[in-house]
């Protein structure tokens, strides 16, 4: 993969691909800026060797053409304020964008505006990536948590001109890399959210790999369902049923393990919370979080692990009655002394709740792409800048 190091960007003006998605309060503050914030070694080290200008651009939401509600405009506040420097956010059109970064000032940042305003962003429009690459020299991709799409802004770019991987790309891909290839053992992957369907091939191609594979959330529901247990109202993947009995009943199916006592009410709004085993799950509730004797299993698994990734909630976080199975897991991921690895945006959400983020190795700012990469999957924004999982 070409790095960052490897180009000269003295009195060049370069085009960073940022990830920027984040979420804006209707005052025009943003809820988290740790995606602004992981931008931020990048785009300080091409400052610092001589680069002319900064044209950074990012998607934010997913609009349909423009939408003034889903402008970057307050992000490049955040950032003005993160980085100690003036951000302008570059006009819609792109040849007035062209002459605004060719008369600015040596050191000058812009934002350009939400990428997918523009048609021919998400198809990789060949004349589009050639008008963003107009804005610029060279081309930086710092977007891990776009690089499994595409797109002119990802992808198409990186054809047009001399292309690198940012340091924080790097990061990812030097963490990601550890885990699938030389994860110190025993390893440990916990595995939540609501489908199997969204992991499938994540579970495949991660129990060779594992000593064990913990699976909760709502995901967990279907593997129960394949052992002819009683779930009740809760949510399941029918359609899922078979893999989820193959993967159990496999060569490799000693590995997985699944909860064995959960918590259930009738909604997520019942004041009546029970847990109980998982063979007595009355038919009449839904299951939204794993029990305290499941937490103790995960977690102890959790202890024993030299490497551990963990991507997706056990439970329904949000709601304090289905907390504390996630949070436990935080904990005991959080305590381990082995390498750790935490991806995807509600496992994310529920460490910065706990306070506990600091202690964990690597937190992930890819979400879908580091799901793919551990899927094995090639992508696109890492492919073209000469990366492959071969």
């Amino acid at each position: 993969m070409r790095l960052i190091e490897t180009l000269d960007y003295l009195d060049t003006t370069v085009f960073v691909r940022v990830d920027f998605n984040v979420i804006v309060r209707d005052d025009g503050s943003v809820t988290d800026d740790t995606r602004i914030r992981a931008a931020l070694p990048t785009l300080r080290y091409l400052l610092d060797v001589g680069a002319r200008a900064l044209v950074l651009a990012s998607h934010r939401g997913r609009p349909k053409g423009y939408d003034p509600t889903l402008t970057l405009a307050p992000v490049a506040r955040r950032l003005s304020a993160l980085l100690e420097s003036s951000v302008s956010v570059l006009p819609f059109d792109l040849d007035e964008a062209r002459r605004m970064v060719t008369a600015a000032e040596v050191g000058s940042v812009f934002l350009l505006e939400n990428t997918r305003f523009y048609p021919g962003e998400e198809s990789n429009d060949p004349a589009l990536a050639r008008d963003f690459a107009a804005l610029a020299g060279l081309f930086v991709e710092d977007a891990f948590g776009s690089v499994h799409r595409a797109h002119a802004s990802t992808e198409g770019i990186a054809h047009v001109l001399p292309s690198a991987a940012g340091l924080l790309v790097q990061c990812e891909v030097r963490a990601l890399e550890q885990v699938l290839e030389r994860p110190e053992r025993p390893f440990t992957a916990v595995l939540g959210g609501a489908k199997v369907s969204d992991k499938a091939g994540v579970i495949q191609n991660l129990l060779p790999k594992v000593d064990r594979l913990l699976i909760g959330g709502a995901m967990a529901n279907t593997f129960l369902l394949a052992q002819g247990m009683e779930v009740g109202k809760s949510l399941v993947e029918p359609e899922r049923v078979e893999l989820a009995a193959r993967l159990l009943r496999g060569d490799a199916g000693e590995k997985l393990v699944l909860p064995v006592d959960v918590v259930v009410a009738d909604s997520l709004s019942s004041p009546d919370v029970a847990v109980v085993p998982v063979g007595a799950i009355p038919s009449s509730g839904a299951i939204y979080d794993i029990g305290p004797e499941s937490a103790r299993l995960f977690s102890l698994e959790i202890a024993r692990a030299r490497t551990v990734v963990w991507n997706g909630p056990v439970g329904v976080f949000e709601r304090d009655a289905f907390a504390r199975g996630t949070f436990a897991l935080a904990e005991a991921v959080a305590r381990c002394t082995g390498y750790t690895v935490v991806g995807g945006g509600e496992s994310i959400t529920a460490l910065g709740r706990s306070g506990l983020a600091a202690r964990v190795d690597h937190v992930s700012t890819g979400g879908g792409a580091s799901m793919e990469f551990l899927e094995g999957r090639e992508l696109p924004g890492l492919v073209v800048l000469g990366y492959s999982h071969a």
